[in-house]
């Protein structure tokens, strides 16, 4: 029987909750003071801080009204056993379709809690998908979209 507070068992919760449209749950997987760094957001906080500010994020990402389904899913074990790195795709519908958009998220886990996440998701593929590319690209070019 696997660890249900490993890395990856966490992970496989996060992943599920999300691709089951559980936003309102998916917070409790984080620790306190977690944080989650998003490097390639252009239109939210590239950098979320502490557990009640990701449940703010899920719950914008819940008022979007997309629907996000994980597959292809490869999770890659690492030397230090508090990390792992997920590579998958998303299919996500949304206003204006359905399309497949590639992420990476490396996440460090500590007593079953997420600790810190670098998410590479694409966001110009959810953009499209729920209708936001024109504040995508007012955001880019510091224009009125």
């Amino acid at each position: 029987m696997s660890d249900p507070t490993s890395p990856r068992a966490v992970f496989e919760r996060l992943s599920r909750g999300i691709s089951e449209g559980r936003w309102h749950d998916l917070a409790d997987l984080y620790a306190e003071d977690a944080v989650v760094d998003q490097p390639f957001v252009s239109t939210a906080p590239g950098h979320i801080e502490g557990r009640e500010t990701i449940r703010a994020h899920f719950t914008g990402a819940d008022a979007m009204g997309m629907k996000l389904v994980a597959h292809d899913i490869v999770v890659h074990e690492t030397t230090d056993p508090e990390v792992i790195v997920a590579e998958f795709d998303y299919d996500i519908t949304g206003e204006d379709g359905t399309v497949t958009a590639a992420n990476i998220q490396v996440l460090r886990v500590r007593d079953g809690l997420i600790t810190a996440t670098r998410d590479y998701h694409d966001h110009l593929a959810i953009a499209r998908a729920t209708g936001g590319v024109p504040a995508l690209v007012a955001a880019v070019t510091g224009e009125a979209g």
